[in-house]
């Protein structure tokens, strides 16, 4: 991990945010896909993709998983991975309709206007769960549950086979229990059926769920077509901490993070150089021990940072600037800073709130905004699948009583019939 001396926050948040940004090949390639998807809807062309390469070892006949794989699969999982997702399940319920109780049905009534804003779920869902060699079943959980809440009708889940042709089967299960109402064995090509609607993959209104490179460049091709929850990019922890942070913890933690793979951002932001070497120390220390150290090596290697500030309000300002998708505070005094932190896709508070406990058990969701967007949004929630209904009623007097600022109005930004369809009520 490189280490920065902060003094210019602005300049050095600047270029740690630096990503490589798709090339030209790849967003050719990921096209070639959406269009061929959209000019031949059909299950062969999925199919298509999830055999190119020779990269299936078993013959993918059928795209949509059926009811006697997902049987099967339970005979496959133990019974505290099936404990696990349902108490992973029932906790993100709990913090979902906790908010969704809060979204009460409006009413406005003055001079003569009533407006009544009501929430309503949308329609139908796509939900992308990672798949191929790796396996996610907390993300179905995550991106589903909130759905369900909403009281989305219709979730559709699409995830790429591994090489035999099958889905993870925790990953099943996970669908199961949480309510998933179709299947579909696809990648990048899954997106585009989702988009765009096949013979038997159904046009969603939204498409929501993390994923590589290519299934980012994916939904922000397809965003003019469908609705997506974010653009979201490699995974990102941030840790603020003090002299009172126990070394060892924050390095475990930057390790847990750093094996997401080797495009992840961590960083440690603190005002203790002596803290910064003993960091330094006990990841050299556990990396040697580690599984998937090639991968934490060549993240931190790559994307680590420690940033050296002067004072704890340059920690906070720059924690707030950098705007990161995971956000731990171990510090002596970690309310006091969580109060000041505007920009984080995810405060953790304390020694014993780590961010990968957060992404299975605390009743948080772990789909979240990175590359800064945590600025403008938060975590996946029951608020993405819902939609605010407006539905508005005036009088005849009313009308008449604003129809000169209309009439002003109107001509102002030259729209004359506006204000005729307002005349021609008054006659």
């Amino acid at each position: 991990m490189r280490t920065i001396i902060v003094q210019d926050i602005n300049a050095i948040v600047a270029d740690v945010r630096k990503r490589p940004k798709p090339t030209e090949k790849e967003k050719k390639i990921v096209n070639d896909i959406l269009l061929d998807v959209q000019k031949n809807p059909q299950d062969s062309t999925l199919i298509k993709y999830e055999k190119k390469g020779g990269k299936l070892r078993a013959d993918l006949k059928s795209i949509r998983v059926k009811k006697s794989e997902i049987k099967n699969a339970y005979c496959k999982v133990t019974k505290d991975q099936i404990d696990a997702i349902k108490l992973a399940k029932k906790r993100l319920e709990r913090t979902e309709l906790a908010l969704k109780s809060k979204l009460e049905k409006i009413t406005i009534k003055s001079d003569g206007i009533k407006i009544i804003k009501t929430f309503v779920p949308i329609e139908s869902v796509g939900c992308y769960i990672p798949g191929g060699e790796a396996r996610y079943p907390s993300t179905v959980i995550m991106s589903v549950i909130p759905a369900k809440v909403a009281g989305v009708k219709k979730i559709v889940a699409v995830s790429p086979p591994g090489k035999n042709g099958d889905i993870d089967p925790l990953t099943l299960v996970a669908a199961d229990i949480c309510g998933v109402d179709e299947f579909y064995k696809a990648g990048v090509a899954g997106i585009a059926a989702l988009a765009y609607g096949t013979k038997s993959v159904p046009k969603v209104d939204k498409i929501v769920g993390p994923g590589g490179s290519f299934i980012t460049i994916a939904k922000y091709l397809v965003s003019e077509t469908v609705s997506i929850d974010m653009v979201a990019g490699p995974t990102e922890l941030a840790i603020i901490a003090d002299s009172s942070a126990d070394p060892n913890v924050v390095a475990s933690d930057l390790i847990s993070q750093a094996e997401h793979g080797h495009a992840s951002m961590c960083c440690l932001i603190t005002t203790s150089k002596n803290l910064k070497n003993m960091v330094l120390d006990s990841l050299q220390k556990q990396i040697s021990k580690i599984q998937r150290r090639e991968f934490v090596k060549a993240s931190l290697k790559n994307n680590g940072f420690i940033a050296i500030c002067k004072t704890e309000s340059d920690v906070i300002e720059f924690a707030n600037q950098f705007a990161p998708e995971h956000l731990e505070i171990i510090t002596k005094n970690p309310q006091q800073i969580a109060q000041k932190i505007t920009s984080a896709g995810l405060v953790l508070i304390g020694k014993d709130t780590p961010s990968s406990a957060s992404d299975y058990l605390l009743g948080s969701n772990h789909i979240l905004p990175t590359n800064g967007f945590a600025r403008s949004r938060g975590s996946l929630g029951v608020l993405d699948f819902m939609k605010i209904q407006s539905i508005v009623e005036t009088s005849k007097a009313e009308l008449r009583r604003i129809s000169k600022y209309i009439k002003s109005l109107t001509t102002a930004e030259g729209l004359p019939n506006h204000y005729e369809a307002v005349r021609t009520r008054l006659k």
